[in-house]
């Protein structure tokens, strides 16, 4: 995205700030995974949202009239190891921000800028190290009361962010859009490639290898490759066993483009062609999935789209004498659960599970155009349940598409990664 983005989004948000307000966003830093060797670098979303930048340990900090920034400094020999760092002045010209300093000035800075400001918007809880020294920083202030100065009265987490990030702008939809098309193309190479005797974790290299080289980050969450009895553990990521004829296999995937992710779960046979059993389950929850996506509609409760599915779900479920009693008494004690323990979706975006409240005022929002939601009914069938038909045992079968809220007409963005029993079954 250009700079201007980044301009136009600090403007917008300092907006949201009184003249007594403000905000500090702290870029993510590096994680290890052993004594010398770093996990792979991943910005935080809403820091990166408003500023574009990928370093380390930078911070972020605005008033309604001023603004500025903390990064690492310049230093050449710590640059031949790590990569060039921008620098205060590059941050400063191309985010146009009051100042720009080193990160090294952040101590002797920090104290005088929390001066005078009554409520601080910071995302309490995400460090507890930071949140110690926001809290040290704020107790500082309180004892200069006579000096007639104040530090904030209340942290507050900035909720605008995140409404602000639920409504998709086309920047971010060209994101999304990239990242879909990217998943598409993996799902169908491991569509097409699986095979009896095959591991679980060859799909997965299948999946990261097709992401990476088509330019995405790679996936926006551990991959979810599920064969057989695996598919009914809700989030498996093992993924280390061997692929049998006869089995269904559950992947749950999406890659990561410009910081958004695409999510996405396809179930279908490692060989040829579903088993009776399983094409029933599947058109179920295929057909669950259908109803609810023409449910995701502007202006309709969030919590409607999960309800009506466990209705639709529970009905059939009854007809085929997997549940008994009356549907009401069924959801009431929540017995579905047994086959259908998650919800129908969540907000999609800057992370697999987006940020945003899902109630407002004790009362599931409505949906808006903009948003991005997914659509995943499943049933999972306990391979050790006596209780179940014997055919049905060790089946898990969840469908998952990604949707933009678009008035009465839903879009389905990833529409193009076959879903339909006869085209699954042509690519195998």
């Amino acid at each position: 995205m250009s700079e201007q983005i980044y301009k136009k989004r600090i403007l917008e948000t300092q907006k949201y700030l009184g003249e007594e307000d403000a905000l500090i966003l702290f870029a993510s830093t590096h994680r290890y995974k052993n004594k010398t060797v770093e996990y792979k670098f991943r910005q935080d979303s809403d820091y990166f949202r408003l500023t574009g930048i990928e370093e380390e340990d930078g911070i972020l900090f605005l008033k309604k009239d001023y603004s500025c920034h903390f990064s690492l400094p310049k230093d050449k020999e710590k640059e031949i190891w790590t990569g060039i760092r921008l620098g205060k002045e590059k941050i400063k010209e191309s985010l146009g921000l009051s100042e720009s300093f080193d990160l090294t000035e952040w101590d002797s800075k920090k104290e005088d800028l929390l001066t005078n400001t009554n409520t601080l918007f910071y995302f309490f809880g995400k460090e507890e190290k930071i949140d110690r020294e926001m809290l040290s920083i704020i107790s500082r202030l309180q004892m200069k009361l006579r000096e007639g100065k104040f530090g904030p009265s209340r942290i507050e987490q900035p909720e605008f962010l995140h409404e602000l990030r639920m409504i998709k702008t086309e920047e971010d939809l060209e994101c999304i859009r990239k990242a879909v098309d990217i998943t598409k193309k993996g799902f169908l190479k491991i569509m097409r490639r699986t095979k009896p005797e095959m591991y679980e974790y060859e799909l997965e290299g299948i999946l990261d290898s097709t992401y990476i080289r088509n330019g995405a980050w790679g996936g926006g969450y551990n991959h979810i490759v599920a064969g057989g009895k695996n598919a009914v553990i809700l989030h498996y990521n093992t993924n280390r066993e061997k692929l049998n004829h006869g089995d269904l296999i559950l992947v749950d995937s999406g890659a990561e483009y410009g910081y958004f992710t695409a999510d996405v779960t396809r179930c279908f046979p490692v060989g040829k062609k579903f088993s009776g059993a399983q094409k029933e389950i599947y058109e179920l929850v295929l057909a669950s999935q259908k109803n609810a996506i023409s449910l995701t509609t502007a202006g309709r409760k969030f919590l409607d789209i999960h309800e009506s599915t466990v209705r639709f779900l529970v009905e059939h479920l009854r007809k085929m004498k997997l549940l008994e009693g009356e549907v009401d008494s069924i959801i009431e004690k929540k017995e579905y659960m047994k086959f259908y323990p998650h919800k129908t979706g969540h907000w999609l975006g800057m992370d697999v599970h987006d940020v945003g409240r899902y109630f407002l005022k004790g009362e599931s929002r409505p949906l808006r155009d903009g948003q991005i939601t997914t659509v995943e009914p499943g049933l999972y069938f306990d391979p050790s349940d006596e209780t179940i038909p014997v055919d049905f045992r060790g089946i898990g079968i969840r469908i998952e598409d990604d949707v933009l809220v678009n008035g009465m007409s839903p879009i389905v963005l990833t529409k193009e990664i076959p879903k339909e029993i006869d085209e699954i079954e042509r690519l195998r």
